[in-house]
């Protein structure tokens, strides 16, 4: 089945798991990396170290 959600977020349409956020997030688990849908302000950066490090300059004040 395939999946074609047009509200995808992600701006890379070219990729196979565009639109299937189960196989998306598989992918990213094993590549130590978010989603662009659960880290949009990434700045080109979606690492977990940088997603860890915009954490905790938002919740200590920085």
């Amino acid at each position: 089945m395939e999946n074609e959600n047009v509200n995808c977020p992600c701006p890379k349409s070219s990729c196979p798991n565009h639109g299937d956020c189960r196989k998306c997030v598989v992918k990213h688990k094993f590549t130590d990396s978010l989603p662009y849908c659960l880290f949009p302000d990434n700045g080109g950066d979606k690492s977990l170290r940088n997603f860890y490090e915009k954490l905790k300059r938002r919740f200590s004040g920085e």
